[in-house]
């Protein structure tokens, strides 16, 4: 039976409302020490840094993320977490982590090169995840097995990039370059080549959405053609970077899945090497030398004091170098095409060596693809990149 509140006496309602209102506080005072609980269990979003215009790898478009960022979310998932995005474009390579996830801007960034000198110590890697680099593409009844297929080949390869170097010294090999994967693609699939060696990831991806998976995509490897890569968080991650790798070994079928949707060639490289002719004008050795390979143990980095007068720090130049520049003037400045060989600056600049490296990096040379760095390094960066340039110019003959 229900009784209204009108039909009880007033000395009644009041005894009825107290025994109401202690009932609710017992109630309360039960109850929150479990919500507390609940809320300090309650774990923060991932905050992952990511490109927003960098396919097959991540996308601000809801429909596809990407294949790093839709890792990441699988990631997010098994620790229970949502996730939460920082976007910047990875333009910049080393500024970027250090704009970034170095300045607590997110915690994790996937797909981090995994190599020695990256940033360390202060970033730290998961588990490897991936591996990227570049791949031979062809038609799909065509032996891409070696350099030795390539003989007597068209062969697209991209502007300053490792595959031109590597094919730099092969005269049975006809080379086109292009500027870009796009550009590879679209060559080799009107017959203006026969092969394309080019950036993997985006060939993969092109050939999954624009060509019908019409080629085959061969992953190469070999001197700065493949390396693996991994989540990088800020060195005071240690606790959430074990977390991460105590759950990616049980997200390897969802993340070989991932690869397959995107694109991504993710199965086993062939072996690409290849040794010039004995040459004296690229590192100053007689004996043969790997094409693309970088020279540090023939060559060692120079101190500062001992770099001429360069006053800088070689070994953080080479560090900056190798982030940054090596992507057009070759790792540890071993570059096949002259013009961008920064080996030959004390050959072609003299006694004007200095002041010509200071107005290029600080104003660029926009009309020749090269940006302008001063707001991007500081001066004693530069000064460092200068000081390793300087111990690895080229003092043979011509």
């Amino acid at each position: 039976m229900s009784i209204k509140c009108n039909e009880v006496p007033n000395s009644a309602r009041s005894v009825q409302l107290g025994k109401v209102i202690r009932t609710v506080l017992l109630s309360a005072t039960l109850l929150a020490p479990a919500v507390s609980a609940g809320a300090d269990e309650a774990k923060p979003p991932l905050r992952l840094c990511a490109d927003p215009t960098n396919l097959p790898f991540s996308s601000d478009e809801p429909g596809k993320p990407g294949l790093y960022l839709e890792i990441g979310q699988a990631v997010a998932q098994k620790l229970g977490r949502t996730v939460s995005y920082n976007w910047y474009k990875s333009y910049f390579g080393k500024r970027t982590v250090r704009e970034t996830l170095l300045s607590k801007q997110c915690d994790a960034m996937v797909g981090l090169p995994l190599i020695d000198d990256f940033m360390g110590p202060a970033v730290i890697f998961s588990k490897p995840i991936a591996h990227e680099g570049y791949a031979l593409v062809g038609a799909r009844d065509r032996k891409l097995a070696g350099v030795d297929d390539l003989r007597g080949l068209r062969v697209a390869v991209q502007y300053q990039s490792t595959p031109q170097n590597l094919l730099a010294m092969r005269d049975d090999i006809q080379k086109v370059t292009v500027l870009s994967p796009e550009e590879g693609m679209t060559a080799l699939d009107q017959g203006k080549v026969d092969v394309a060696f080019i950036w993997a990831p985006v060939a993969g991806w092109l050939n999954k959405t624009s060509y019908g998976d019409k080629y085959q995509i061969v992953s190469t490897e070999g001197d700065g053609l493949l390396w693996a890569t991994a989540i990088g968080f800020a060195k005071a991650s240690g606790a959430l970077r074990d977390e991460v790798d105590g759950v990616l070994p049980s997200l390897q079928p969802e993340i070989s899945a991932l690869f397959a949707k995107y694109g991504v060639p993710n199965g086993a490289p062939v072996k690409f090497g290849q040794v010039a002719p004995a040459t004296t004008s690229s590192v100053g050795a007689s004996e043969p030398v790997t094409v693309g390979q970088a020279t540090a143990a023939e060559k060692p980095v120079q101190t500062a004091a001992s770099a001429g007068d360069a006053k800088g720090d070689a070994t953080a130049g080479r560090e900056v170098f190798n982030g940054t520049c090596a992507h057009c003037h070759g790792p540890d400045a071993v570059q096949a095409e002259r013009k961008i060989d920064l080996r030959l600056l004390k050959k072609r600049y003299a006694d004007e060596m200095e002041s010509t490296f200071w107005k290029t990096v600080h104003d660029g040379r926009p009309a020749k693809g090269m940006p302008a760095w001063k707001d991007v390094f500081s001066d004693d960066e530069l000064r460092n990149v200068y000081a390793y340039l300087q111990s690895v110019q080229d003092t043979g003959g011509n």
